[in-house]
This record gives C-alpha cells, structure tokens and sequence, in this order.
C-alpha cells in the first residue's frame, strides 16, 4: 500500500503492508530532485520501485538501519544502480542483517542485505543543500538531514510525538534529547520536521521543545519516584497508569518499562 502527497517540491511516499485491507503500519521516505531518503519495509520494496520508475533517482540515503527504513534499498539498488550512504554504524546492519522480533516480520519484513557508503556531511542536489546531523538516541547510527535555507529536517525516527509513552530498549532518551537541542541549535527561525511516521510537522521548534520539557520533567518525576521507595513497575503505574498494551504485541520492545529505565539513567 503507497501513498503520495506533495510538501513544497517534496514527494512524500508513506507505505505500509496492507492486511485485510487495512494498512499495519505506515513509515514515509522522501524523493527530493535525484536523492531518496529512506526506502521502507521489504513488503513495499517492489511497488516503491514501480513508483520511482523515470523520477531519476540517484542517491539514496538511509538515516538509520531499522528495518522499515532499508527493506527498499537492494530492490532500487538492482533496478536502478543508485548510489546508497549510511551513517557508518549503520552500514554493518545494513550489510549483514540483523534478528528481527515476530511482530517486525509481520509489519516490515526482513530487508534483503546491501552495501552502503558512508554519508558524507553535505548531500547536494540540483536544487538543494542537506547538511548530515548525526542525531543518536533512537538508535546509534540515526541522522537527520537539513536544507536551513528552507528550514526543512528530514529527521526520521528522532520525533514521532510530542509526549512518547513507550520506547525500545536500545533507546535512550538523554541521547533523543541532546540530539532534538543540536537540531534546534543547527536551524533557524522556521523548522519543519518531515518524520519517518509520516507526520509533516509545521512548528517544528516547538515541537521539539515540547517533547524536550515533556521528557525532562518526566526524568524529575520518576527520580523523585524512585527516591521515595518506588520500583521500576511502580513508577510506571504512577506514571502512566500502568503498561502500554504495544508491550504485549511487541514482546516487550515498546513499552513503557523501557521508557522508564531510559529516564531514570539521567537522575543517576
């Protein structure tokens, strides 16, 4: 399932796997001129290609190895020799794969290995200038792409919401935060975040800021919970009113349990 919209001289490309005819799971990539940022899961790789057929795709850059950013990659790579950088952690999972969960193999797929090139700081194209931020703490490896001129970022998996409830657990949240200060140091005035969820976000300074002051205080609460007797669990109850049901579907991976041991490290 694809589908498209246009942002300003971007094509937005959202894809999912369709179950029952209904989508499971949508994740964006972007076309802007000749350059591809993010190509989505395995189970959209064929019909991504069939939409990219005469766009001139070039280049394709990866801002991090999860898999519903690389399952496109070996397919346009095979149909159309483009060139492919990665942050350089990124590149071993890139090319060698790594254990996907049940729930992942349902949703997104194992992607089919490729070789990548490490990302140089500025990404040009006929029209524009990307400079590469390296932005960890969704993952090491993660990066944003930003035209300041137009005050675009093309900022993956770094925001999704204003106030996340649940997280991996090779998250870590200290990391998320310090990368959302760097890109609100990096821009100017105006900041529009174009997520890998899907959400083209406007006001991208505040809502940066937001989820910034949002996980900050959260950090404050869940120390002074932990001071005063309460364990992991319990915070999580206090917090928020007890385990997200994603828990449970994803084996535990997103949950709030994560998100919790995550804010607790920045007290420590």
């Amino acid at each position: 399932m694809l589908e498209t919209q246009d942002y300003a001289g971007i094509t937005q490309i959202r894809m999912s796997r369709e179950l029952n005819g209904k989508p499971v799971y949508w994740v964006a990539a972007y076309l802007v001129d000749d350059l591809l940022i993010d190509t989505g899961c395995s189970h959209t790789a064929h019909e991504l290609c069939d939409f990219l057929k005469g766009a001139g795709v070039r280049r394709v850059v990866n801002t991090h190895y999860h898999e519903d950013h690389i399952g496109g990659n070996h397919e346009i790579k095979r149909r159309y020799g483009v060139e492919l950088y990665a942050h350089p952690d990124s590149i071993p999972f890139i090319e060698q794969g790594f254990k996907l969960y049940p729930y992942q193999e349902i949703a997104w797929g194992y992607p089919i290995a490729s070789s990548a090139s490490p990302i140089p700081r500025v990404i040009t194209t006929s029209r524009h200038a990307f400079r590469v931020m390296d932005t960890p703490g969704h993952c090491q490896g993660h990066v944003c792409l930003m035209e300041t001129s137009l005050g675009w970022c093309l900022s993956g998996d770094l925001f999704a919401r204003a106030q996340p409830k649940f997280i991996r657990p090779e998250e870590n949240i200290a990391q998320i935060m310090q990368s959302m200060r760097d890109i609100l140091s990096a821009a100017g005035d105006r900041l529009v975040l174009l997520t890998a969820v899907g959400k083209i976000v406007e006001d991208g300074r505040s809502a940066l800021q937001e989820c910034i002051d949002y996980l900050s205080g959260l950090a404050r609460q869940a120390t002074a919970l932990r001071q005063s007797g309460h364990d992991t669990e319990g915070i999580v109850t206090v917090l928020f009113g007890g385990e997200h049901p994603f828990a449970q579907l994803t084996d535990g991976q997103f949950s709030c349990l994560n998100l919790v041991r995550s804010l607790l490290e920045i007290g420590s």
